[in-house]
C-alpha cells in the first residue's frame, strides 16, 4: 500500500492575527447542535472511564424489543435479545460526547514568522506554480489571487488562481474539510518556522547542502571513527552553526548522529505557542541509521513484499541550471526524468533513502504486518517477528475471547491507518495553506544564485554564505542552486508543515498504541557495505519496536530532504502534528469500544508516557 504524501476551516476569528488569510468574508452556514441535557453529563461520559460512560448512556445489555411496530419486520425474539433503538440513541449519544469533547479543546495560537507581510515581494513565501519575473519573484497579482481563494474559501476562486505554467497546485481546499474523527485541522498547533534571515535558516540550509553532497556516501561511513573527508567536512561545517538545531552529542554534532532525526514541539509559555522545544524521539539515535523495518521482508498473506528497491544511479541531480529552476518555479516541467540503477538494493545511502521517500512502499501497513506475523522457519522469507500487542489491549488478558477488524485486532488497526493519513494530511495541509506558506528550499537557493551572480540583496544570513557547504556546491555542479533529487522539484504547495512527515506522525503513533514498544527486535540486519543487495546480521544494542518505529518516521522524514524538497523544521514540526492528531483518534476511538478496557500506554516522540 502507498501512502500519497504530495498527495477545516473553523471560523473566520480562529485564524492567526499576523497570517495574510483574513476569513472574514466567509459566510458559514447554521447548523443545529445536538447536545447532551446537562454539562455534568457531557463532562463525565468524555472523562469517567469507557465502560462505565457508555454503559451510563444507555442500558442496552440485558433489554428487549418484540417488533418494531408498523413496519412488517420481524424483530429477535429468540436467544439474545437487544433493546434496538436504545442501541442506536447509544451510538448518538457516543458521536455528541466526541464532538463536544472536541469542540471543547481551544484553538490554539497559530503565529507566523511575519516573512509574508515582511517582504512586499513575497520572496519568502511559497509561490512556485504561479508565473514569476525572470529573477523568480512572483508577480503580484497572481499571487493576490491565490490569496483571494484562500481568504474567501468560495470554490470557485480557486478555479481563477493565475498558474504559471501547468503544473496544478495540490489540495488548498483538502484542509478546509471537516474531519468527523480526532480534533480539526486549526486544533494543532506548530511553531513559527524560521525567518528568512535567521541563523536557524542558514544552518538548516548548510545542512540540506551537506545532504546532497553526501547522497551517495553509504550510511555506514556515518560512524564516528569514520574517515571519509566528506562526513567529516559536514560534521566540521555544522558545528560552525548558531542556529542547529538538529541532534548532537554531548553539544556536538558527530558524525554517528548526522543527520537523524528530532520532533519539534510547540512550546506554550505565555500562551504565545512562538517558543520551540526540540527532541530526539527515543531510539532513533541507536544503532543502524535506516529502521529495520525498512529492511526485512513484509509478510502479506501468501506473498511477501520484499524490501529491496528501484533507486536512482548517481549523477541523478536536478534544478542546477536556472532556467530549468526558473522553469519549475513557473509550474513548468524540467523536461528530464530520473535513470535508475537496474539492480535492485536495500536502502543504503542517502539517494535511496530520498527516493523510497519520494515514491514510497509498503511503510506503515508493511510494519504492522511485520509485527503482527510470526516468525516462521519453514517461511523464512515471509515471516515477521511476532512482536506482542500492546499490554493495555482488553484481549491481551481474556480467557474466553480474542479482537477481530471489529475492535482491537491487528485488522482494526490497518483500517485506521489510512483513515489517519487523511486527517494528518488535512491538518498539516491546513498550516501549509492558510497559516505560514514557507518557502521551499529551491525557492530559497534561487535567492543564493541571485545575491552571487545578479548582486541582488536578498537577505540571507551570513553564516550560509560563508559555508564551506555553498562552496563545495559550486566547486562540484558549478551552481549555487540547490541540486535536487527529484527532476520536478517540491510538490505544489507550501513547504511547513511537512506532508510526509505528519504521515509519518500519525502512523507510528497509532503503531506505538498498538503494539509492545519495549518487545527487542530478533535478529536485527544491516545492508552489507560490500554489497547492498544483501544484509549481514547487526551486532550492537538491542532494538525495540518503540525505537525503531520511531526510526521508521525519521527515516520516512528526512528521506525528502534527500530530495531536496523539504527543511528540518518541516519534518520535526510535523511529526508532532501527526502524533496529537492520532491520540485525538484514539480518543475518540475509545468512547466507542463496550469491552472493559483502561487504555493504551506508549511513549511519544519527546520521550514522555501517555496513556490514551
Amino acid at each position: 500500500m502507498k501512502f500519497d504524501s504530495s498527495s477545516e476551516q473553523v471560523s473566520p476569528t480562529d485564524a492567526q492575527a499576523d497570517s495574510e488569510i483574513n476569513n472574514s468574508s466567509q459566510k458559514t452556514s447554521k447548523v443545529k447542535q445536538h447536545r447532551l441535557t446537562s454539562p455534568s453529563r457531557r463532562s463525565f461520559l468524555v472523562h469517567t472511564g469507557i465502560f462505565t460512560a457508555t454503559t451510563v448512556v444507555t442500558g442496552v445489555v440485558g433489554s428487549t424489543l418484540s417488533t418494531k411496530k408498523g413496519s412488517g419486520v420481524v424483530q429477535a425474539q429468540e436467544g439474545v435479545r437487544q433493546n434496538y433503538n436504545a442501541f442506536r440513541e447509544k451510538a448518538y449519544r457516543i458521536r455528541v460526547a466526541a464532538a463536544e469533547a472536541n469542540r471543547a479543546i481551544p484553538i490554539p495560537g497559530h503565529p507566523t514568522n511575519g516573512d509574508e507581510k515582511r517582504y512586499p515581494n513575497k520572496i519568502a513565501t511559497d509561490t512556485r506554480g504561479l508565473p514569476h519575473d525572470e529573477r523568480g519573484e512572483v508577480k503580484l497579482d497572481a499571487y493576490n489571487s491565490l490569496i483571494q481563494a484562500l481568504r474567501s474559501g468560495n470554490p470557485n476562486d480557486y478555479e481563477n488562481i493565475i498558474l504559471g505554467g501547468g503544473r496544478k497546485l495540490v489540495n488548498p481546499q483538502g484542509p478546509l474539510a471537516i474531519s468527523l474523527e480526532g480534533y480539526n485541522a486549526s486544533q494543532v498547533a506548530i511553531p513559527p518556522a524560521p525567518t528568512l534571515d535567521s541563523a536557524e535558516q542558514a544552518a538548516e540550509a548548510v545542512e540540506l547542502y551537506w545532504q546532497a553532497l553526501l547522497r551517495d556516501v553509504p550510511f555506514t561511513e556515518f560512524q564516528n571513527n569514520t574517515s571519509n573527508p566528506k562526513v567529516l567536512a559536514a560534521v566540521e561545517d555544522l558545528n560552525k552553526l548558531s542556529g542547529y538545531t538538529g541532534p548532537k552529542q554531548n553539544g556536538q554534532i558527530t558524525p554517528e548522529i548526522l543527520f537523524r532525526g528530532t520532533v519539534t514541539y510547540v512550546g506554550q509559555s505565555n500562551n504565545s505557542y512562538r517558543s520551540a522545544r526540540h527532541f530526539i524521539p527515543p531510539g532513533v539515535d541507536i544503532g543502524p541509521y535506516i529502521s529495520q523495518f525498512l529492511l526485512l521482508n513484509v509478510p502479506f498473506g501468501t506473498q511477501y513484499v520484499s524490501p529491496l528497491i528501484r533507486t536512482a544511479l548517481p549523477g541523478n541531480d536536478f534544478l542546477i541550471d536556472f532556467q530549468e529552476w526558473l522553469t519549475v518555479q513557473n509550474g513548468g516541467s524540467s523536461g528530464k526524468s530520473i535513470k535508475y540503477d537496474p539492480q535492485r538494493r536495500y536502502i543504503f545511502n542517502g539517494r535511496d533513502l530520498g527516493e523510497f521517500s519520494h515514491i514510497g512502499g509498503a511503510l506503515f501497513l508493511g510494519a504492522s504486518l511485520i509485527l503482527s506475523n510470526g516468525t516462521n522457519v519453514n517461511e523464512p522469507l515471509g515471516s515477521g517477528i511476532g512482536a506482542p500487542l500492546n499490554p493495555g489491549n482488553p484481549y491481551v488478558k481474556s480467557k474466553t475471547q480474542q479482537g477481530s477488524a471489529a475492535t482491537f485486532a491487528v485488522a482494526y488497526l490497518q483500517g485506521l491507518l489510512p483513515l489517519a493519513t487523511s486527517r494528518a494530511i488535512r491538518a498539516s495541509y491546513w498550516q501549509k495553506w492558510y497559516v505560514h506558506r514557507r518557502l521551499r528550499p529551491e525557492a530559497f537557493a534561487g535567492l543564493v544564485y541571485n545575491n552571487i551572480v545578479n548582486k541582488t540583496e536578498y537577505p540571507i544570513n551570513d553564516e550560509f554564505l560563508k559555508s564551506r557547504a555553498l562552496a563545495d556546491i559550486f566547486s562540484t555542479y558549478g551552481s549555487y542552486l540547490l541540486p535536487h533529487g527529484y527532476p520536478e522539484g517540491a510538490p505544489t504547495h507550501p513547504s511547513y508543515s511537512g506532508g510526509a512527515a505528519s504521515i509519518a506522525g500519525v502512523n507510528v503513533t497509532l503503531l506505538k498504541a498498538f503494539f509492545d514498544e519495549n518487545f527487542v527486535i530478533p535478529n536485527p540486519v544491516i545492508p552489507d557495505p560490500n554489497d547492498p543487495t544483501k544484509v549481514i546480521p547487526y551486532n550492537g544494542e538491542p532494538l525495540t519496536v518503540g525505537g525503531e518505529l520511531n526510526k521508521l518516521a525519521v527515516n520516512y522524514t528526512l528521506g525528502r530532504n534527500n530530495g531536496g524538497i523539504h527543511w528540518r523544521s518541516d519534518g520535526s514540526a510535523a511529526l508532532a502534528l501527526g502524533e496529537e492528531i492520532a491520540i485525538s483518534i484514539l480518543k475518540d476511538e475509545r468512547l466507542t469500544f463496550n469491552e472493559q478496557f483502561d487504555g493504551y500506554t506508549f511513549t511519544k516522540f519527546d520521550g514522555t508516557t501517555i496513556t490514551v
